[in-house]
């Protein structure tokens, strides 16, 4: 692992983390393997004075699966790593704060989604606090956290976007085919790169995904992965996902919750379903990581140079799969509750990424891989406001073009790299 670049990413975590220590008996550090959970728990380690249980050790594992409770005792806090793989760790937890529930307890990290381990729902129902932990963001990996969202979330205006964009349309190639997953950014892009992608998904599939569930056809995932990063970005319809891999739509759809599960991909759901009838109500699907959705999708920064029509639909939503994700990590940092969703009408009109605040106030994302925008990218936003009115505080289009501007319907249009080069 790459302490400079994964430390970038825990500047703010860790933090974050002491602040919720003091608050909560539980944390929960959830995310992707390999994107720094166990170095924050080392930093943790470092900074109290305490050594990490880590569950990843087949011994380690052994030794707890025996004795839980021996191992989840100790000073404050009991650091614990990968806790998915021993889950009477989170019942002998539980009955520790049975009889003492004072904060700064615990912290767990693990790989499998917590809402979906079937034990957490019954151990730490409130007593558990869950930070994503998620791939590194652009702002991360420049050294200077972005902090886009988290301005527009405060109230705060747009920047005024004085001057033109430096990203060229290369630049932003390079950056979503790279992704945010600090081990494969230590990689030269090429075949090394591609080596680690090709490892790292099959690592997930071949042992994270038959940890959580014995399943019948470990063939058909890499194909079900493969066709979720070719509709990464758009409406997810199971039945076709099904039809296309050949398995029953009821196991597709078991399957795809295993793939949420591990943080490969992950369901934007349909947002302002009361807004009236004629509001779509199924949730679009993302990859997590656009490095992985590149490879997966075979696209790299020379084929999408190249300019053909179908590649270049695929880099669309490749684009919008890679901002969205920009957009949730900043989300992920934000202290206040926020909804997300994506808002979709039946005549076509939509919004990429809804984020309603806990008052009400609604923020609005559209993504264009291109770099002009014309009126009619703009009806999702004409439509959304039509039925929200005041409550609509800032639509937002990203684009890869070069300037900031206020379009005549009062969107505020800005170049794509205004979420990780905004202070």
């Amino acid at each position: 692992m790459d302490r400079e670049l994964t430390g970038l990413a825990h500047r703010h975590l860790t933090g974050v983390i002491k602040e919720r220590l003091a608050e909560e008996p539980v944390l929960v550090l959830n995310g992707p393997r390999t994107v720094g959970k166990s170095t924050l728990l080392a930093e943790l380690a470092r900074d109290f004075g305490r050594r990490v249980l880590d569950c990843d050790d087949p011994a380690t594992r052994a030794a707890v699966r025996n004795d839980p409770g021996r191992f989840i005792a100790g000073p404050d806090p009991v650091l614990i790593d990968e806790y998915q793989h021993v889950p009477d760790l989170l019942h002998a937890i539980k009955a520790e704060l049975n009889r003492d529930l004072r904060p700064g307890r615990y912290v767990l990290a693990g790989s499998t989604r917590y809402s979906t381990l079937p034990e957490a729902g019954q151990a730490l129902t409130g007593r558990v606090d869950v930070i994503p932990v998620l791939p590194l963001s652009q702002g991360e990996i420049d050294g200077r956290p972005g902090g886009l969202v988290r301005r527009l979330l405060e109230g705060a205006p747009p920047p005024p976007g004085s001057q033109p964009s430096a990203t060229t349309r290369d630049d932003y190639a390079r950056r979503v085919v790279a992704g945010g997953m600090p081990i494969a950014l230590r990689r030269p892009p090429g075949r090394s790169r591609s080596r680690w992608f090709a490892n790292y998904v099959d690592l997930v599939l071949d042992r994270d995904v038959l940890e959580i569930t014995r399943i019948r056809q470990r063939e058909v995932l890499p194909r079900l992965l493969r066709q979720l990063a070719a509709r990464s970005a758009q409406v997810l319809n199971i039945a076709a996902v099904a039809q296309t891999v050949g398995m029953e739509k009821s196991t597709a759809e078991n399957y795809i919750r295993l793939l949420e599960a591990v943080f490969m991909v992950q369901r934007i759901p349909a947002w302002g379903t009361t807004l009236g009838s004629r509001v779509a109500r199924h949730p679009k699907i993302h990859l997590v990581d656009s490095g992985v959705m590149a490879w997966l999708l075979g696209l790299s920064p020379e084929k999408i140079a190249q300019g053909d029509p179908a590649v270049l639909s695929e880099y669309g939503h490749l684009v919008e799969t890679f901002a969205v994700g920009e957009i949730l990590k900043q989300v992920s940092w934000w202290d206040g509750p926020v909804t997300v969703g994506h808002f979709r009408t039946v005549a076509g009109e939509e919004i990429d990424l809804v984020l309603e605040r806990d008052d009400g106030q609604v923020i609005a994302f559209e993504v264009k891989a291109g770099s002009r925008i014309h009126g009619e990218d703009l009806r999702g936003f004409r439509a959304l406001k039509e039925r929200l009115g005041d409550r609509m505080r800032m639509g937002v289009m990203l684009y890869t073009g070069d300037y900031a501007y206020t379009h005549e319907d009062g969107v505020t249009v800005l170049p794509l790299d205004t979420l990780w080069t905004e202070a």
